[in-house]
């Protein structure tokens, strides 16, 4: 029951702390883990190819080459915003398998630790939806001037 308690409240994305889960076991880590795999590959999946689309907009815009293009495309990918965002990602993805492998590697796991599993695939997944809102916002930016 505490176990539901716990993931509604996770998946409400509620402000109040969450209590540990009283019982958990190896599987549970390890589903936490694809879990955030599975996140990052559907928010790709979801915007990627409406960028890409919005790059190719700005492209024939411009009127640009493809030469020029690649030249020109780099700031809607890759600038400080951009890498910080990455590197949030990159910390959350090694807290997350840290974590997930300490868990599931545990005699007894420490089920808090699920919890901060938990709390860092939110984060990974808060980073990732605010790296795809700024290069949108970004490009969109670009296409209306």
């Amino acid at each position: 029951m505490w176990r539901s308690v716990a993931i509604m409240l996770f998946s409400l994305g509620a402000s109040a702390p969450v209590f540990a889960q009283v019982s958990c076991t190896k599987a549970d880590f390890e589903a936490v883990v694809d879990e955030a795999a599975a996140a990052l590959n559907d928010l790709n999946a979801k915007h990627k190819p409406a960028f890409q689309a919005l790059l190719r907009q700005l492209k024939e815009k411009r009127g640009w080459d493809h030469d020029t293009f690649m030249r020109e495309a780099v700031p809607f990918v890759q600038d400080e915003q951009i890498a910080e965002y990455d590197q949030q990602t990159a910390d959350y993805l090694a807290r997350i398998g840290s974590l997930g492998e300490e868990g599931a590697a545990a005699v007894v796991p420490d089920c808090s630790m699920l919890v901060e599993v938990r709390e860092s695939m939110a984060g990974l997944v808060e980073a990732q939806q605010a790296k795809w809102r700024y290069m949108m916002e970004k490009i969109q930016s670009a296409l209306s001037q």
